[in-house]
């Protein structure tokens, strides 16, 4: 368990707190970049702060304070320029670094007057990679965006999936940190919702053991299912936790991040990431944008959805309340990897008190292309068909150029390779 007092310092996200600073030294997703093709301005709160995101008519990305310097009203009903958001109230304009750029009355009035010049709000540096906007808050000079291999695969088919999670990002990344849940939430209750049967479903074993491991990405989880062992890619090669907030589950054909961004220090930004790749020699259906769609979260009656995978981790992270009572836990055997993700959460806010980079920083151009991580690898010979899984609710859109993609491994089939990214976490 932890005190109160550790549990405000990994939970609170605003300028100053601990983990407010030590998330501020890492660019995190914030929207979908297709979003803003479709409108270009988007009101975005991240770590605390009401900020807008748009494109301007140049296609510059901008991320700044949410409200103008002027009057205070909201810019995400501003107008893009060629170079700049401008404010439809009286006409200010920004760009995107925050600085004002054109003030009509004023200068109409004072054609020689410097006080555009003086007036600044809040700007952060925005990137496009992979078909998602990622945002950085910290100081400069800021580290590069990380390029992790799955995002920079150019003969791929994608899908984006978003959901907004009224809780504390920790609860949602200890999830990550904790193997056993799979064997219950994702199996043992799936078969109970979807079936009225109280046990493990075919194909489906409890865990006879669990591993962690620090390595120069974050932490490595491992498990040994019953029927399987140590030589089998659950343990040998793992599902990898890349510091502070990501998982990547799944292999080479198809695989699945998932980002967990904090809103506040009440609320997620939760975006999940996904990545089918054809077989060798082949090529993937053109997207001309990547897809994007938001989660729904409860059913007709208002309640949490449960019978799909990734809702069933969501309705797990919302029910421990906004901010999880740690102080209240009692912690076991199962849960040594969130321990160690706590322990490693503090000792790299302490990095950032210290003045230091914490872990994954990026500043080496040359180890910062197509950053290669753990996966577990296809094993052929099964020929049952492959195809898209609904993962998380909603209608999704690519299902044909999905199922079209996975028809190239035909002849190829994956045993078990594969079930890392849809069998839970």
């Amino acid at each position: 368990m932890l005190s109160t007092k550790d549990n405000e310092l990994l939970t609170q996200v605003s300028p100053g707190t601990p983990m407010g600073e030590l998330m501020r030294r890492y660019w995190h997703p914030i929207a979908a970049a297709s979003e803003l093709d479709e409108k270009p301005t988007k009101a975005v709160r991240v770590l605390g702060e009401d900020l807008v995101l748009y494109k301007d008519k140049s296609g510059t990305i901008g991320l700044i304070d949410r409200f103008c310097p002027h009057r205070r009203v909201d810019l995400s009903y501003g107008i893009p320029e060629e170079n700049g958001l401008r404010c439809m109230y009286h006409g200010w304009m920004m760009d995107e670094t925050g600085q004002c750029v054109e003030q009509p009355f004023e200068e109409t009035v004072r054609p020689d007057g410097r006080f555009k010049e003086k007036v600044k709000i809040a700007g952060y540096p925005a990137q496009e990679l992979g078909g998602l906007i990622f945002a950085y808050m910290g100081p400069q000079p800021a580290p590069l965006l990380p390029r992790w291999e799955q995002l920079t695969w150019d003969n791929a088919v994608r899908e984006i999936c978003i959901s907004e999670l009224p809780c504390n990002w920790l609860q949602c990344q200890e999830n990550s940190l904790d193997p056993v849940h799979n064997e219950w939430l994702h199996a043992y209750y799936t078969n109970v919702v979807r079936n009225g049967v109280h046990a493990l479903p075919e194909l489906r074993g409890k865990h006879l053991k669990i591993g962690f491991n620090v390595f120069e990405h974050g932490i490595v989880k491992r498990r040994v299912e019953e029927g399987y062992s140590e030589e089998d890619d659950d343990w040998k090669e793992g599902h990898p936790i890349m510091f502070p907030n990501i998982l990547l589950v799944g292999d080479e054909v198809r695989s699945t991040f998932q980002f967990r961004v904090p809103v506040d220090n009440d609320h997620t930004y939760h975006v999940s990431y996904y990545v089918w790749r054809p077989a060798p020699g082949t090529s993937a259906p053109t997207q001309e944008t990547i897809p994007y769609r938001y989660v729904p979260l409860k059913d007709e009656n208002g309640r949490w959805i449960n019978d799909i995978l990734f809702n069933q981790d969501y309705l797990a992270w919302v029910t421990q309340g906004p901010v999880a009572k740690r102080h209240l836990e009692k912690l076991g055997e199962s849960d040594k990897g969130i321990i160690l993700f706590r322990k490693l959460l503090q000792d790299q806010a302490q990095v950032v008190f210290d003045g230091g980079d914490p872990m994954n920083t990026f500043r080496d151009p040359a180890k910062n292309d197509a950053i290669p991580l753990p996966l577990e690898h296809v094993k052929f010979g099964n020929r049952r068909k492959m195809g898209y899984t609904l993962v998380e609710a909603g209608t999704p859109t690519v299902t044909e150029i999905v199922n079209e993609t996975l028809e190239s491994w035909t002849g190829e089939r994956s045993v078990r390779g594969t079930a890392g990214a849809h069998r839970g976490e």
